[in-house]
């Protein structure tokens, strides 16, 4: 991989500059048959459309298709022309120059400018979840309607990535900027777009309908006529539809039972794992405030206590693979050299004697409330299995029920809680979705999935920060090496298994996605056959 920081301008024509998005030549999907209804069914459920303030696959598969980014990346986490079709770093990397496509225009039919895309990347560093994505953008200035200047506070590594689907959607100011708050803005469910697919008809708890953008900017895009996005209670009823025919695809399915069930279906192709960049890890996180798990080597030997070959071949049927640090491996940042916690239950009792924390006459050392979300069948069961898992060292582990996702989310987050169950998602590169759970300075009551295990490595604080601001690929790959090194000998969480996205699609389908970010890329290139 190369590194971006050097990324030249690329003065290719609209066709040319489009050629090699997710590994197949746009105009070989221009030139294949055009037409066709797809049908999409999800479990999902998005509250609006417009991810530029939302995070989420919910809001960010149909957000993909109704809006263009200025980027998109290749299956080999490199970044490829989309509505920009040049990029240029400044010598210091603290200046990015894009200039966009001529003729580009909204689904109103109003011309897509460098303005336009200033008041998105604004709207998205105020508003979006993900603070660290443009947390060093200072500025961003029009010169002329198709050249943005973007300035920097710092060099930001993870710059093009953040500004590929659906992280960056490019909203028009002309429709949003008109003094609504952002976030519930009237217009988030019905919004007037910028890329292939416009909407029709958008009814919360049913479907998002949208049909083909005619003046799309690339030449024969999309292929198809109409997509459809249907929304199901369940995964059991959504897997009954697919085996009917009754939609094409699935946007995801990822427990083991239901994974063999979507593979049974005549001509079907499960994509498992699909989707790299989303990178979603299940781990049992520790309060470390807890006098209990303090010291590190009470966590270890917690760590030590699990059989994860028992948890991935019996309990989630073999399909999941087994993570072992903060970055997940389909990561081109991912490092293996850490501690891999194999079971051993006589390593963790001599843990536990050393950390002080002795069997009392029951030949109980202390007890542990374990916590879960609610409403994941595969997380309900790691709760379950933490009772005799524990038990072999003196642990004694309580299941506590949470009614519903907030009671859960604030427990965790308010840090009133010993350990949980939780997953977590690496959202691509490590600034956008690794850091904030590491970062000492990300310790933040009240918000989940920040820093909610009060973890604090000055040694991994300031790698994290001199990796936030390396272009250099390689140097970065170092950085975090020695990042991963660290937290998994601290063991603030104990590490279990890739949550792995998984995608389904019928018989009928050509071209399915195949970039690192899977079915939530924008479908461009997928056909009817």
């Amino acid at each position: 991989m190369t590194s971006w920081n050097r990324r030249r301008m690329l003065g290719a024509s609209a066709a040319a500059s489009a050629a090699g998005i997710l590994g197949m030549p746009m105009l070989a999907g221009a030139q294949a048959a055009r037409g066709g209804v797809l049908v999409v069914g999800t479990t999902q459920k998005p509250r609006h459309l417009n991810s530029a303030v939302q995070s989420g696959s919910a809001t960010m598969f149909p957000a993909a298709q109704l809006f263009a980014s200025p980027l998109r990346m290749n299956d080999q986490w490199e970044p490829q022309p989309y509505l920009a079709q040049a990029w240029e770093f400044s010598a210091d990397s603290k200046t990015l120059t894009l200039e966009l496509r001529e003729g580009a225009v909204f689904h109103d039919g109003r011309p897509i400018t460098a303005e336009d895309l200033a008041f998105s990347l604004q709207t998205i560093k105020a508003n979006h979840p993900f603070k660290s994505m443009y947390e060093p953008l200072e500025s961003v200035v029009a010169d002329g309607d198709r050249r943005a200047i973007l300035r920097l506070s710092q060099p930001h590594p993870a710059l093009l990535l953040a500004m590929s689907t659906s992280l960056t959607p490019v909203i028009p100011k002309h429709v949003f900027d008109n003094g609504e708050d952002p976030k519930r803005h009237s217009r988030n469910a019905s919004p007037v777009g910028s890329g292939p697919f416009k909407l029709v008809e958008f009814k919360p708890g049913q479907h998002v309908i949208m049909e083909r953008h005619e003046q799309f900017f690339i030449e024969g895009a999309p292929r198809l006529d109409r997509l459809i996005i249907k929304e199901y209670k369940d995964i059991t009823s959504l897997l009954l539809a697919f085996e009917r025919g009754e939609v094409d695809a699935l946007q995801t399915v990822s427990a083991s039972r239901d994974i063999e069930r979507a593979r049974s279906v005549s001509g079907a192709t499960v994509v498992y794992p699909a989707a790299p960049a989303i990178g979603p890890l299940v781990w049992l996180a520790m309060n470390i405030r807890n006098p209990k798990l303090a010291d590190k080597r009470a966590r270890q030997a917690i760590s030590y206590a699990i059989d994860r070959r028992v948890v991935i071949d019996s309990l989630l049927g073999g399909e999941k693979r087994r993570s072992t640090g903060p970055i997940t491996s389909g990561s081109p940042f991912y490092s293996a050299d850490v501690e891999p916690y194999d079971h051993d239950i006589a390593k963790a009792n001599q843990l536990l004697d050393a950390a002080g924390a002795r069997r009392g006459a029951d030949g109980i050392r202390f007890t542990l409330d374990v916590d879960c979300p609610p409403g994941f069948a595969e997380l309900k069961a790691m709760q379950e299995y933490m009772k005799p898992a524990l038990a072999e060292v003196g642990i004694q582990a309580n299941v506590r029920l949470s009614p519903d996702f907030p009671t859960w989310a604030k427990r965790v987050s308010s840090l009133n809680f010993d350990v949980s169950i939780d997953g977590v998602w690496n959202w691509g590169d490590p600034v956008i979705g690794v850091h904030r759970t590491w970062l000492s300075t990300n310790i933040r009551e009240g918000v989940i999935w920040s820093n909610t295990q009060s973890y604090v490595n000055p040694r991994v604080d300031e790698l994290l920060n001199a990796a936030a601001v390396e272009m250099d690929v390689a140097r970065r790959k170092t950085l975090y090496a020695e990042m991963q090194k660290i937290v998994v000998d601290d063991c603030p969480v104990a590490f279990l298994y890739e949550s792995a996205w998984g995608e389904a699609y019928s018989s009928r389908i050509t071209q399915p996605p195949k970039g690192i970010w899977g079915i939530i890329d924008s479908l461009n290139d997928i056909g009817m056959g």
